[in-house]
C-alpha cells in the first residue's frame, strides 16, 4: 500500500486500521516511555467506543517515516497505544507491511540542531537558516545555556559580589584598579588642637575689647554670668528641712566597726551609709577608719600602721577621720539619732584578746538594702557585740526607707565638716578668689579637670604625646593596675573609648568649650585637680584663652600648703571648697568628686546645682571635625550650656543617690516646711 495522496493527508478524519495485535502492545510498550498522556487519551477514547472503530488523525512525517493507516478496534485500543517501529521491520517509506504509528513529538519546539538542516520553526513552517556560529558565541552561549538551565546565577551571584567587593575596597592586586584613600574613624585621632588652631583667630576677634571702656566690660562680663543660670529662680522655691532627733536613744544593741577605702569622696559615702546603717540598728559606731588604698597613698598612712589597726584599735592610735573632718562637730549634731564613739571599751575587746583580726568581719555584697542588713547583720550582732565591715564603700543601696534616707541627708550635709585647718585655708582660697574676680562681683567659674597622668592611663584613649606617651602610659598602668589592661584577649580601642564620651577632656578641651560657651578670656577661672599630665604642653593653651586662671597652688603660699601638701584627700577637700562656693561649676569627668559637689550645691543655692556637665559623646564629635565653623560651635555649645541650666533642678528617682540629688528627702519646698517629713521616725 503506497504512501497517501495529498488529498488524503488534509482529511479530518481517516478510517485506516490497525490489525494487528503485536504492532499496538510494541506501541504500548514504546509509548509508556514518557508518553502517559497520549495512553490516557487513547484509553479514554476505547473506554467510549468499546467495540467502534477508533478514527486516527494522521500526522505529519519526516520523508524516511512511514504512514500509520487503518483503525484499531476499540477492545485493543483500550490497553495498547500506537507503536511507530511497525511490525516485522518494516517502518520504510512504502509498500511495508503494517505502517508505523504518529512519530513522537520533537525534543525541543524551538531550536534544531545545527546540522540538520533545521532552523528556527515559526508557526507557519520552517524559519530561516542559521549559519555556522563563531567560537566565542558557541563559549557565551554554552555558559548562558547551563546557567539558565541550573539556575547557577545564583550561586555565582554571591560569589561576583565579593569579587567585586575586594577589587574597590583596594584588597586585590590590580595594576588599573582606583586608588582608595583611607580616612581614620571618628575619633581615633586628637584632633582638637588642629581644630584651635584653625578657629583661633575668629574665636579672638569675637572677643576682641578694643575700644571698650572698663566699664562696659566690667558690665559685659556680669551680665554673662548673671545670663548662665535662667532657671535658678526656680530653686528658691526648695530649702534644707532635715532635722535632728529630740526623742533619747535606746540601749545599744552592740558596736560596728567599719573601714572607708577609696578617695575623699568614696570614703564620705562609707562614713554617711555607716551612719545610716547604725542608726537603723540602734548599734553604736565607732569613728571609721580610712583604708589605706595604693593611688590615694598618704604618708600618714603606711602599711604597718595598717596592720596595727587590725591588732589593736583600743590603742590611743588615731584613726586619721579628724585630719579630715571635724570629728567633734560630727559627733554632737548626731547624738540624738547615732550613738559614735572613738574606741571600743575595753571589756568588749577582752573577749576578743584585743585582736582585731578575731572579730567577726561581714563580707557584704554591694548594693544591699537595708532590709539584709536586719535580716543577718542584727542577729550577728547581738550575739557578738562587736562586728567588723571591711570593705564597706557601696555596701548600702541608693533606694531606702524615709528613716535611713534622713540619716544619710543629716550626716552628709550637716555633720560632716572639714577640719578647722583645712576650713580656716578654704576661707582663704574663696576669698583671694572672688577679690581676682572683682569685676564680676566676686563671682568665678570653677572648674575640676581631670588629666593626671592616672587618669588618662586608665582611660587607654590616645592623645597626641607619640611613643613617650605611650611609653608613660604603659608604665603608669602596670603600677596602679597591674596586669588589667594586658589580659590575653583583651581588645581596647581608643577612637571607640573618645567616641563614646570616656576620655578625659585636656586642658584645650575645655578652654575650647568655655569660650564657645560665651565665657571670655577675662573670666576668673579655679581649676581644681591634682598633678595634670605634661602640665608645661597642655596647659599653653587653655592659659592663652584665659589668662585669669588660678589654682590652689597659685593662691596660697608654699608654707601655707605644706602641712596638706603631701596629703591627697586634704588636698582635694581643699578643691572641694572653693568648687562649692563658685557661681558656676564646670564637671569634665565623672566620679565621687562631682557627684557629691553637684548634690551639696543643690542643697546650698535652692535646688539647682548651678553646674555646666557637658555632653561629651556630642564634644567629641564636634572636635573631630575639621570642617566645624566657629559659629556653628558656639551655636552647639550655647544649646549645651542651656541644657544643663535646665537640668539643674532634677528630683531624685529610686535608682539615683541621695548625694547627688537631695530633692525631695533632704528638702521642701519653702511652704511647705511645716510638712516635713519627722525626724523621728526610724
Amino acid at each position: 500500500m503506497g504512501p497517501p495522496s495529498r488529498a488524503q493527508q488534509h482529511q479530518p478524519r481517516c478510517q485506516h486500521r490497525v490489525t494487528d495485535p503485536l504492532t499496538a502492545i510494541s506501541g504500548l510498550r514504546f509509548a509508556s516511555s514518557g508518553r502517559g498522556k497520549r495512553i490516557h487519551r487513547y484509553k479514554h477514547q476505547a473506554e467510549v467506543t468499546h467495540d467502534a472503530q477508533i478514527p486516527i488523525r494522521p500526522r505529519r512525517r519526516s520523508a524516511d517515516r512511514g504512514w500509520a493507516t487503518g483503525s484499531i478496534p476499540a477492545a485493543t485500543m483500550q490497553y495498547h497505544a500506537y507503536n511507530r517501529l511497525g511490525s516485522g521491520g518494516g517502518g520504510g517509506g512504502g509498500g511495508g507491511g503494517t505502517p508505523s504509528p504518529p512519530a513522537s513529538p520533537r525534543r525541543s519546539p524551538r531550536v534544531y540542531r545545527r546540522g540538520s538542516g533545521k532552523g528556527i520553526l515559526g508557526r507557519g513552517g520552517v524559519g530561516p537558516q542559521v549559519g555556522p556560529r563563531a567560537f566565542p558565541q558557541r563559549m557565551v552561549w554554552m555558559i548562558l545555556s547551563l546557567l539558565l538551565r541550573r539556575q547557577a546565577i545564583f550561586l555565582f551571584a554571591p560569589l561576583l559580589y565579593v569579587s567585586a567587593m575586594l577589587v574597590y575596597m583596594g584588597t586585590l592586586s590590580i595594576d588599573s584598579g582606583v586608588r582608595i584613600i583611607s580616612r581614620s574613624p571618628p575619633g581615633s585621632v586628637y584632633r582638637s588642637p588642629r581644630l584651635y588652631e584653625r578657629l583661633r583667630p575668629d574665636m579672638d576677634a569675637d572677643n576682641s575689647t578694643d575700644g571698650v571702656s572698663s566699664g562696659a566690660l566690667t558690665y559685659h562680663l556680669l551680665l554673662i554670668l548673671s545670663a548662665v543660670w535662667k532657671h535658678s529662680h526656680r530653686g528658691s522655691v526648695w530649702q534644707p528641712c532635715v532635722k535632728t532627733s529630740t526623742h533619747g536613744l535606746p540601749d545599744s544593741n552592740g558596736y560596728i566597726y567599719v573601714e572607708a577605702n577609696g578617695g575623699l569622696n568614696q570614703q564620705r559615702t562609707s562614713i554617711c551609709n555607716a551612719v545610716a546603717v547604725a542608726g537603723y540598728l540602734n548599734a553604736t559606731l565607732i569613728i571609721p577608719n580610712f583604708h589605706y588604698h595604693s593611688i590615694w597613698r598618704d604618708p600618714s598612712v603606711q602599711a604597718g600602721q595598717i596592720f596595727v589597726i587590725l591588732l589593736d584599735i583600743s590603742d590611743n592610735w588615731c584613726s586619721k577621720f579628724d585630719d579630715i573632718y571635724d570629728k567633734d562637730h560630727f559627733i554632737n549634731t548626731l547624738k540624738n539619732d547615732v550613738r559614735i564613739v572613738d574606741n571600743v571599751p575595753e571589756f568588749i575587746m577582752d573577749r576578743f584578746g584585743h585582736n582585731m583580726s578575731n572579730v567577726f568581719n561581714f563580707k557584704i555584697k554591694a548594693w544591699s538594702s537595708i532590709q539584709y542588713y536586719k535580716d543577718n547583720v542584727l542577729p550577728k550582732l547581738i550575739e557578738e557585740r562587736l562586728i567588723r565591715i571591711s570593705p564597706f564603700a557601696n555596701r548600702l543601696s541608693f533606694d531606702a526607707p524615709p528613716a535611713v534616707q534622713r540619716l544619710r541627708c543629716l550626716a552628709n550635709f550637716e555633720a560632716l565638716q572639714f577640719s578647722n585647718p583645712i576650713a580656716n585655708l578654704s576661707e582663704k582660697l574663696v576669698s583671694r578668689m572672688k577679690k581676682h574676680s572683682k569685676d564680676t562681683n566676686g563671682r568665678y567659674i570653677a572648674v575640676h579637670l581631670r588629666f593626671e597622668e592616672d587618669m588618662v592611663a586608665f582611660s587607654c584613649c590616645i592623645f597626641d604625646g607619640g611613643e613617650e606617651e605611650k611609653q608613660d602610659m604603659d608604665a603608669a598602668r602596670e603600677r596602679g593596675w597591674r596586669g588589667k589592661f594586658t589580659k590575653p584577649g583583651r581588645v581596647i580601642r581608643p577612637g571607640a573609648i573618645r567616641i563614646n564620651g570616656k576620655c578625659p577632656l585636656t586642658p584645650l578641651e575645655v578652654g575650647l568649650m568655655l569660650r564657645s560657651m560665651g565665657f571670655s578670656n577675662d573670666t576668673a577661672i579655679y581649676l581644681a585637680s591634682g598633678k595634670i599630665y605634661k602640665a608645661e604642653k597642655t596647659m599653653a593653651p587653655l592659659l592663652e584663652m584665659f589668662p585669669l586662671l588660678q589654682t590652689k597652688e597659685t593662691l596660697a603660699s608654699a608654707e601655707e600648703l605644706a602641712p596638706f601638701k603631701n596629703y591627697s584627700s586634704r588636698m582635694a577637700a581643699l578643691d572641694y571648697s572653693v568648687c562649692l562656693h563658685s557661681e558656676v561649676f564646670v564637671t569634665t569627668q565623672g566620679g565621687n568628686f562631682p557627684h557629691f559637689l553637684i548634690g551639696h550645691r543643690r542643697y546650698m543655692y535652692g535646688g539647682h546645682s548651678k553646674t555646666i556637665k557637658p555632653d561629651k559623646r556630642k564634644l567629641a564629635l564636634l572636635f573631630d571635625n575639621q570642617n566645624m565653623g566657629w559659629k556653628s560651635l558656639k551655636r552647639q555649645m550655647l544649646n549645651m550650656r542651656a541644657h544643663s541650666d535646665a537640668k539643674g533642678i532634677e528630683m531624685k528617682r529610686s535608682t539615683d543617690s541621695i548625694f547627688s540629688f537631695p530633692c525631695p528627702d533632704c528638702m521642701c519646698h519653702a511652704n511647705k516646711t511645716e510638712n516635713a517629713k519627722p525626724s523621728s521616725a526610724r
